[in-house]
């Protein structure tokens, strides 16, 4: 038994005519009643009633057409994943992102990425840094865009952007007025942080925890929104990466996001594992990502230089 054989066997159950059939898998008719007759003869059955006039599926062809149609679709299913690793940012791919990155980043990420790898069937999970890694070392992510350096050995790390963080302030306090906030005016101001776990905490408290104090309450949000919802609220200060804040809306209500002095930001990169055998693809992405990012960060274009 053969694809060719199995082929044909579905070609005529679709067209019900030998000529059509044979002309829809371009190959002459008497070819392919004989291998249709040659099939016959290996199963031991009468697959097609046939007559002058028409050409119908006995009932137990009926059931072999069933299975002849789940087999080539299987082989087709192979077909694709085999194109896919040799196409880059074809098939599926996996990528993870960080809660803070991920809600700002693919709007803007997802359409070009789609015009531009349109076979590209791409996976996102979000999830904080600690385990969007592990799950790349189980191999069951692609790659991963975090923020750096990850301190992973085994890891193969492709700086994209420096992303700068501003502050957000209860619209009524006086340094909602400001045109920059200093680390001198967080002090003795309470900040809100997000919960352990996230990389995004340590960065604010490697920032400004020494010299803010603790807020009045126990906070442990898991989403910049929430902590906007809390400034709003008048419990605290926070620091929103660039991203997090659309251009036009520097002033939300109830929150006035203001600059942070200095040079307060993050290192955002694309990372995979050193032996991911698609390394071409990590780089297509990144490039990608480079060449479309919003005027609000700062590009690190000789990342690919490496």
């Amino acid at each position: 038994m053969t694809l060719n054989e199995l082929r044909y066997l579905v070609a005529v159950a679709d067209h019900r005519h030998f000529g059509k059939a044979a002309s829809a898998c371009f190959v002459s008719q008497p070819t392919l009643s004989t291998q249709l007759k040659k099939l016959e003869e290996q199963l031991g059955v009468i697959l097609f009633e046939r007559t002058n006039k028409s050409v119908r599926p006995t009932g137990i062809g009926e059931q072999v057409i069933d299975k002849a149609r789940r087999v080539l679709d299987q082989v087709e299913d192979i077909r694709t994943i085999c194109r896919g690793d040799r196409e880059p940012l074809c098939g599926a791919r996996s990528l993870g992102v960080i809660p803070t990155l991920a809600p700002y980043l693919l709007p803007w990420l997802l359409p070009p990425l789609r015009r531009a790898h349109p076979a590209l069937e791409l996976i996102v999970v979000e999830d904080i840094t600690e385990r969007l890694i592990a799950r790349l070392k189980e191999h069951s992510l692609d790659g991963a865009m975090v923020a750096l350096p990850t301190s992973a050995s085994d890891l193969i790390e492709r700086p994209l952007f420096d992303e700068p963080f501003y502050v957000a302030c209860p619209g009524g306090h006086r340094l909602a007025r400001a045109r920059a906030v200093t680390l001198a005016d967080l002090e003795s101001e309470p900040i809100l942080y997000l919960a352990d776990g996230h990389c995004l905490r340590d960065q604010a408290l490697a920032i400004c925890g020494g010299a803010a104090r603790d807020p009045t309450g126990d906070f442990r949000a898991t989403s910049l929104e929430t902590l906007r919802q809390l400034v709003a609220a008048g419990l605290g200060f926070t620091l929103l990466p660039a991203l997090a804040i659309p251009e036009d809306q520097r002033d939300l209500a109830g929150v006035a996001v203001r600059p942070f002095a200095g040079t307060a930001k993050r290192r955002i990169g694309l990372v995979c594992r050193a032996t991911y055998p698609h390394l071409d693809e990590i780089d297509l992405l990144a490039q990608l990502v480079i060449d479309h990012l919003p005027a609000s960060v700062r590009p690190l274009r000789s990342a690919l230089n490496q």
